[in-house]
């Protein structure tokens, strides 16, 4: 190949640090914000949070700036625009425009993974009312029992082998004959060899441990324990016993004219049985967990204006502190000193005001798109999810004047809280189906209806997918049968057969 020199024109997009920045900001949850805004404050010292009192007086002297017009967002900053600003920082400062744009029409440049919770280091202080107590898991819990039991050594190594194969659930994850392989040639001697008689004595010894139904091989012995441990008075123990222990497969196909006929027993003698199983856990071992509470903070509140009868949308102020520019420092920046503090403080001063005016900006397109959320899904706030209206992201985006990308990044991992409760903003996007009268009916819509309608179902005669198409369709909605079942699989409801019952 021929080593030559071209000369070629063209376009190429360049993003300043700046905007790089408030893109980055304008994607982030508000966990990951509030890590960010700490990052910001430890390494900037030109960077402080504003005091209550300082923010009273400000929002005093703010309501006096006819120009002043972002005073209701939470990280407003108007020590920037203060009159004891010294010329000396104009002469040499970039100046930063009033709008931030933070809009793009190319592909997302930054892929979000959500930053785990930091963990205390050596050297942070110790606060007792951030701590949460962490409790014992499940194995943990059957050890303690197991310490607490007078066992002979051989029969303490077989039960921590079993309670090894434990799940979280409390269910055995390998059966009794892959353990007793596993210790067969461990415990086995010449003169005493392992038997598997002595495998289930441990392990029915085991499954006398709390919470009750732990260390089961399989869903009806589980569910066997937990009735074998009620008084032997128990009204119908005995048929339950026997439905679960006999009739397990019928019970799980709900053949229950079969299980009636093979046990001999009237619907109401069932029904009573079945009342009975349903109160043990199939999962006993959820009762004991280790997991820490996740709390989700809303990044935008929803109320209802009852005055003006309107739905007003706001800011959550709770969600990341106010910052400012320490005016101490500011004041120290000389016009003509290239000096490395003097340089150290310019930087800094400028870093601080770009990182105040990207979260501002921040703000503003977040409350932007979540007003234009709430003013095309107001039928949600009133009626509840059958009143969703199919809504796209290019509809947010011509009404907000941005890119498709731009209200991607805005809606990810952003919460909203109104009066029926928490919300993800994508939750308000969901696609739309034609009506017989030439409308559209939200998918979002559409699960609510199949939800009604199975809520109201006899449960003798389940509806199947085909009747509760067939039922929407009468109210002018058209689903295909396949879309009812995706659907119904998606908010986990199971099919009609399944559903049946005699209760």
């Amino acid at each position: 190949m021929k080593t030559s020199l071209q000369l070629k024109m063209g376009q190429q997009l360049t993003m300043t640090p700046q905007l790089q920045q408030a893109i980055r900001l304008l994607q982030l949850s508000t966990l990951d914000l509030q890590q960010e805004i700490q990052e910001a404050l430890d390494s900037n010292p030109l960077l402080e949070v504003a005091e209550e009192h300082e923010l009273d007086h400000q929002d005093k002297d703010s309501h006096s700036d006819a120009n002043s017009q972002s005073d209701d967002l939470s990280l407003q900053n108007n020590n920037l625009s203060e009159p004891d600003e010294r010329p000396a920082e104009e002469l040499w400062s970039e100046q930063i425009p009033e709008d931030l744009s933070v809009d793009s029409n190319w592909d997302d440049i930054y892929q979000h993974t959500p930053t785990s919770a930091s963990m205390p280091g050596p050297d942070d202080d110790y606060n007792f009312e951030n701590q949460t107590i962490a409790g014992d898991d499940l194995y943990d819990h059957l050890m303690w029992q197991l310490n607490l039991t007078p066992m002979s050594e051989r029969d303490r190594i077989i039960a921590t082998a079993i309670i090894d194969s434990v799940e979280p659930s409390g269910m055995l994850c390998s059966t009794i004959e892959d353990i007793f392989e596993g210790l067969e040639e461990e415990l086995s001697t010449l003169d005493d060899p392992l038997e598997m008689d002595e495998m289930m004595a441990v392990l029915h010894r085991l499954q006398q441990f709390e919470p009750t139904g732990v260390c089961a091989q399989n869903l009806s012995e589980c569910i066997v324990i937990q009735l074998r441990q009620l008084p032997e008075d128990t009204p119908h123990r005995k048929e339950a016993l026997r439905l679960v222990t006999d009739f397990s497969d019928l019970l799980a196909t709900k053949d229950y004219p079969q299980i009636m006929r093979k046990m001999r027993i009237k619907e109401d003698q069932l029904r009573d049985a079945l009342m009975l199983v349903q109160q043990t856990n199939p999962r006993p071992g959820t009762t004991i967990s280790n997991h820490e509470s996740e709390y989700v903070i809303p990044d935008v509140i929803v109320r209802k204006d009852i005055e003006h009868h309107r739905w007003v949308v706001e800011l959550n102020p709770e969600i990341a502190p106010r910052l400012r520019v320490n005016s101490d420092y500011a004041s120290m920046v000389k016009r003509a000193d290239n000096s490395a503090d003097n340089n150290y403080i310019k930087d800094n001063l400028q870093e601080a005001k770009w990182f105040i005016k990207s979260l501002q900006s921040r703000n503003e397109t977040l409350l932007k798109v979540a007003t234009q959320i709430v003013e095309h899904q107001k039928g949600f706030l009133e009626f509840g999810e059958e009143a969703m209206k199919p809504l796209v992201l290019h509809d947010i985006a011509q009404a907000v004047e941005m890119h498709e990308s731009t209200i991607s990044r805005v809606t990810t991992q952003k919460f909203m809280h109104t009066p029926r409760g928490i919300f993800e903003l994508k939750y308000f996007f969901s696609s739309h189906v034609s009506t017989n009268t030439g409308g559209e009916c939200s998918s979002t819509a559409i699960r609510a209806l199949i939800k009604k309608l199975v809520s109201a179902e006899n449960t003798k005669k389940p509806l199947s997918d085909s009747k509760i198409a067939n039922l929407l369709k009468d109210q002018g909605i058209n689903v295909a049968r396949r879309t009812i079942a995706k659907y119904r699989e998606a908010m986990n409801i199971p099919p009609s057969n399944e559903r049946k019952s005699i209760m």
